[in-house]
């Protein structure tokens, strides 16, 4: 079976592919870059779950394979959720991580509860209808970068019971362990149950 994964983000989907490959998962994961799809999908929804299914939805219609999506936001309660469905462009449409890490930190200068959760929501669509999986890490931000390792706010974000930050991990820890790991082995094990 050939699943697409509605991206054009290499870092995720290159993590999306170790999670199935560790879960002894024999599908075939594509990206819409392989496919040769380099139209971005507008993510024009208010939240994770509406900009989900936008991604599945517009990756089926355009090339009829089995697709999912995922929207991952970091919520910070201090913020009032924010950054949310903007984290990917929190400091502006062209802005890089750094900025957005940037942005964070100096909005928490000063604040103490520095509690925040990353919650990702994947959006499958398999034979036409529609399936919703979300993973929920919590954790706290930290007040400096911390690691190389992934990508994003990783550098920041420690999750409650570990001494280090997502930026410390290697992939495969983190994937052990993260919201985008959660919700993907959830629809691993949906997929599975498919199959039986």
């Amino acid at each position: 079976m050939k699943l697409l994964f509605a991206t054009h983000n290499p870092h995720k989907a290159q993590e999306i592919r170790d999670i199935f490959l560790s879960s002894g998962s024999a599908l075939e994961i594509t990206s819409l870059v392989e496919l040769g799809d380099m139209e971005e999908i507008v993510e024009s929804g208010d939240t994770l779950v509406e900009n989900a299914l936008i991604k599945a939805r517009e990756g089926y219609a355009r090339h009829g394979l089995d697709c999912f999506a995922d929207d991952t936001g970091l919520e910070v309660e201090a913020l009032n959720g924010r950054p949310g469905v903007y984290s990917a462009r929190y400091a502006g449409l062209e802005c890089r991580a750094e900025d957005n890490i940037q942005k964070l930190l100096g909005e928490l200068q000063g604040i103490q509860n520095r509690s925040a959760r990353f919650r990702t929501v994947v959006a499958l669509i398999l034979d036409g209808k529609e399936h919703l999986f979300e993973g929920v890490v919590n954790g706290q931000i930290i007040d400096h970068k911390t690691g190389a390792e992934g990508f994003g706010y990783d550098p920041i974000f420690q999750p409650n019971g570990y001494p280090i930050t997502f930026g410390e991990m290697s992939e495969s820890e983190k994937n052990k362990i993260s919201h985008r790991g959660m919700a993907i082995q959830k629809l691993i094990a949906f997929l599975k149950n498919q199959e039986d």
